[in-house]
This record gives structure tokens, C-alpha cells and sequence, in this order.
């Protein structure tokens, strides 16, 4: 059976959440391979929504198997939570639903209070969600991080925390000025989570090969967004794991023949919460409109989403940085009364057109959209189930879009409700 990635193509936010929750009952496994509580994935389903931050998105459909994997930061405290809210909801969490990585990063609290501390300190703020994402990735690099097997193993967990808090204390004190952070505790809390969370633990790569072997479906949902890939995106204003279809091998434990599709989700516009360049922003009427009919808020921080046209110098680079197989337009209907809408097919930067996204910041910072500008639509589209029952300039819109990008949208999504997308196409089909 074929087993596709799911990823970001624009700077996060995307819509990746619902199309997950629409696609895994196709999936026999769901697997979320980096990223960590920095993500927020917000599913609405029979009028109920629920927010996830760390637990793939599959896990409201009863018959998968979901798994985080070890390219995951895990902040116990934060899955504990998201358990017991899914319990809250009637939905039972047990090894047959949801298994999680011996070998994934555990974020602690010098994380968090270091991720912080940086961020009051910079001169200029890269927009941090604060969750300690960043510190809990040096901690990987630097192989000083506590993994998940280590809450289970409490004869080396104190020793192995406590060396880890005299370093990150020593800057935590002495170049920022915070509080340090006291080890009894945090040993304290860490054998209390090893306890909790040691029924779900999992060699998650052998759990995901047996799985292929026996014929059965993944589908490997990404965090973030292309743009903020900490390789490839508008760096240093991104996160700090790889965020694109390459790392879900790596992040999951299994090799990239096992990949068959790629599906990229973008937006019919763009947004972009926290700080960084963003060329086709708009703070007019235009991106007013796509901030409240859109809900354009952040799921894991609550701040406002920046608002704008779509970008195809973004799209058009997320394609060939990730090899996108298929595309899964969202929110279609929030530009529906908009009586014209804007494009960006290049940039224009130091006097030249340039229709390929710049590595330098710098000269990103520089670059001035250039927009083509066609008519938008008034009718109502979110009971529409087929491109036909689109008004023919949204039509027009969609086709213009694949046209540039030469990748054909296979999902449009024409609401927040489960139900409300236009399936062309099958990934799991092949």
C-alpha cells in the first residue's frame, strides 16, 4: 500500500491538521516525525474542535495507529495534557492508539526557560513560540539531551539531568540573568513522567517497518512549513528541526524507498505568525478580510497571523525542495466577497525580476512583490464538492495556480468542517 508525507508548503499554519484527520482513515499508521508543542493542528469535526500539539492528527479516527517519532521534541507535561483532554472527550489513549518513541528528545524546563530568556534577550526577536524547541534540538546536537528511554531508566536519569542543568544553568544564570532552574525538581518530575508515559513507549522505526512489510499504509504528517526549515527556510527566522519531506526518513525511522507521494498544503493566501520577512503581506482591507473570516490566529500561541496574497515564488520552491507529488489548497472560501484578487509570480529585488526565493534575508527583505491581479467570486462555495459546483473565476484562480507551480490540487478545501473539501484524487490510490 502506498505511504505518503504530508507537509507545509508555506510558512506553517496551513491547514495540515485537518487534512490529516481527513486522509487517515485511508492510513493504517499516522506518524508525526519532528517538530514538537511548538505545532498546532486544529481539527473540527462534527462541530467540535480539538487542538493538538504533539499527538498526530489521525488519532479522532478510531482505527489508526498513531506514533510519534524520534525526530519528535517531546514535552511530557504538554502530551500528558493533550491525553487527558482526549479522554475528556471520550476518546480512550492506550498502546493500540498511540506509541511514542524510546528514541525521541524530552524537552525540560531549562529548555523552556532558556528558549525564553533568549528571546527577551535578542535585539531583534525571531518570533519563538518559547515551548524550548531550540535548546532541546542543541541539546540533541550536542549529545547532552535526556531521551525518553532515560525516564525509564532512573538508575542513570538524575546523573544524566544533572549534568545537563549545570551547563545550561551556567548560562541560563550568568549570561541572562534568569533563575536557575533546580535539578531536584526537574529528576522529580522526570520519574514521574517515565511512569506515566512507559505503557506507550515504542521502538517506533521497528514498530513502522514491520507495518510496511505487511502491507499496510503510513501517512507521515510535518510540523511547521517549508519556509521555516532550518536548512532551507528564511533563516534565522524559522524553526530548528527539518520541516520538509526529506526528514520524514530520518524522523520516523525508515528508509526513503518507502516513500511513495508527497502532498504539500498551502493556502489560497498567505500568512505567517511571529517575526521574519514576508513579501506579499497586506495590511490592508484585503488582509483584514483574510485575518477574520480566516480565524487567522495561532493555535499553539494565540497570536494574530500575519495576512497576505499568495506567494508562487514560496510555492513554486516548496515543490522542488520537497518533490511535491500533489497540492491540498486550504480555505478557499475565505477569499470568497473579495472582488479581486493578487498573485505573486516574482519579485523584484535591486532592479531585477528574480522568480527564485534568495537565501540571504537580507535580500529577501529587499524584494517587492510583483502581483497579477484577477477577479475574485461572491457566491458562497463551501457546499461545493466538485471543481465544477466552483464559480468559474475561483476555477480560474485554482487553475492558475497549478498551472505555475505544475502540480495539480488534489484537495481544495472549501470550510473548517471535515466534510467541506474537494477530493480530485486518491494519494493512497496509486
Amino acid at each position: 500500500m502506498p505511504n505518503v508525507v504530508l507537509v507545509g508548503a508555506q510558512w506553517g499554519d496551513e491547514g495540515k491538521g485537518k487534512v490529516v484527520d481527513y486522509l487517515a482513515p485511508r492510513a493504517d499508521l499516522i506518524v508525526r516525525f519532528q517538530g514538537g508543542p511548538n505545532a498546532g493542528h486544529t481539527l473540527v469535526v462534527d462541530g467540535e474542535t480539538t487542538i493538538l500539539h504533539l499527538i498526530p492528527s489521525g488519532i479522532l479516527e478510531l482505527q489508526s495507529l498513531n506514533l510519534i517519532g524520534p525526530g519528535v521534541v517531546l514535552d511530557p507535561g504538554v502530551l500528558l495534557d493533550e491525553i487527558r483532554q482526549l479522554k475528556a472527550q471520550g476518546i480512550e489513549i492506550d498502546r493500540s492508539r498511540l506509541r511514542i518513541s524510546d528514541r525521541a528528545q524530552v524537552i525540560l524546563p531549562i529548555h523552556v526557560a532558556l528558549d525564553k530568556a533568549r528571546e527577551e534577550a535578542r535585539g531583534r526577536a525571531i518570533g519563538t513560540t518559547g515551548r524550548g524547541i531550540g535548546p532541546t534540538y542543541e541539546s540533541r546536537a550536542s549529545r547532552s539531551g535526556i531521551r525518553v528511554h532515560d525516564l525509564l531508566e532512573p538508575d542513570v536519569l538524575g546523573e544524566r539531568i544533572e549534568a545537563l542543568l549545570r551547563e545550561r544553568n551556567h548560562l541560563l544564570e550568568n549570561v541572562y540573568g534568569w533563575p536557575r532552574v533546580e535539578p531536584r525538581e526537574v529528576i522529580k518530575a522526570a520519574e514521574e513522567w517515565g511512569q506515566q508515559l512507559a505503557p506507550l513507549v515504542d521502538d517506533v522505526g521497528l514498530t513502522l517497518d514491520r507495518s510496511l512489510k505487511a502491507g499496510q499504509s503510513v501517512l507521515f504528517e510535518g510540523a511547521q512549513g517549508t519556509l521555516l526549515d532550518i536548512d532551507h527556510g528564511t533563516y534565522p527566522f524559522v524553526t530548528s528541526s527539518t520541516t520538509l519531506a526529506g526528514g520524514a526518513c530520518a524522523g520516523s525511522g525508515i528508509g526513503p524507498t518507502r516513500i511513495d507521494g508527497v502532498i504539500g498544503i498551502s493556502k489560497a493566501y498567505t500568512t505567517r505568525v511571529g517575526a521574519g520577512v514576508f513579501p506579499t503581506e497586506d495590511d490592508g482591507p484585503a488582509g483584514d478580510h483574510m485575518g477574520s473570516v480566516g480565524a487567522e490566529f495561532g493555535a499553539t500561541t494565540g497570536r494574530k497571523r500575519r495576512c497576505g496574497w499568495l506567494d508562487l515564488v514560496v510555492l513554486r520552491y516548496a515543490v522542488r525542495v520537497n518533490g511535491l507529488t500533489s497540492l491540498a489548497l486550504s480555505k478557499l472560501d475565505v477569499l470568497t466577497g473579495l472582488p479581486e484578487l493578487k498573485i505573486c509570480r516574482a519579485y523584484r529585488v535591486d532592479g531585477e525580476e528574480v522568480s527564485e526565493l534568495p537565501a540571504s534575508v537580507r535580500k529577501l527583505e529587499r524584494c517587492e512583490p510583483i502581483f497579477d491581479t484577477v477577479p475574485g467570486w461572491s457566491q458562497p462555495i463551501g457546499a461545493a464538492r466538485s471543481i465544477e459546483e466552483l464559480p468559474s473565476t475561483a476555477r480560474d484562480y485554482l487553475k492558475r495556480i497549478e498551472d505555475a507551480i505544475e502540480v495539480r490540487a488534489d484537495f481544495v478545501g472549501v470550510g473548517a468542517e471535515r466534510e467541506a473539501t474537494i477530493e480530485r484524487a486518491n494519494p493512497f490510490d496509486l
